[in-house]
């Protein structure tokens, strides 16, 4: 299995100022049916976090950032084809990008 991260990619404030509680219980409905989805079929996800609004971030150097990341999913999957058919199940309200993560060997 190959590890991939999911960047979570979008307005990540938008989440709390301008979407009803409603919108928001649904999406993390969504989220919650991925994690399970993931779980049910044998695979993992082995980190992810909802990150704070952009706002509290820190840019180095200062004002090079243009796209603002509300959070990220590390999961496991035999490959990339595999990881994008599964992020359908995530809220569309976002747009995702999905990566191999480089595998160091520290040991050769």
């Amino acid at each position: 299995m190959t590890e991939y991260m999911v960047l979570i990619v979008g307005d990540a404030d938008r989440w709390w100022t301008t979407m009803t509680a409603e919108e928001r219980k649904h999406g993390y409905e969504q989220y919650s049916l991925f994690s399970k989805s993931l779980v049910e079929r044998g695979h993992k996800i082995t980190g992810g976090a909802e990150l704070h609004a952009s706002t509290e971030a820190k840019h180095l150097p200062p004002g090079t950032t243009t796209e603002t990341i509300g959070g990220y999913y590390l999961v496991e999957a035999t490959d990339l084809d595999q990881a994008v058919a599964w992020c359908e199940l995530l809220p569309d309200c976002y747009s995702l990008e999905v990566r191999p993560v480089v595998d160091i060997d520290v040991s050769a």
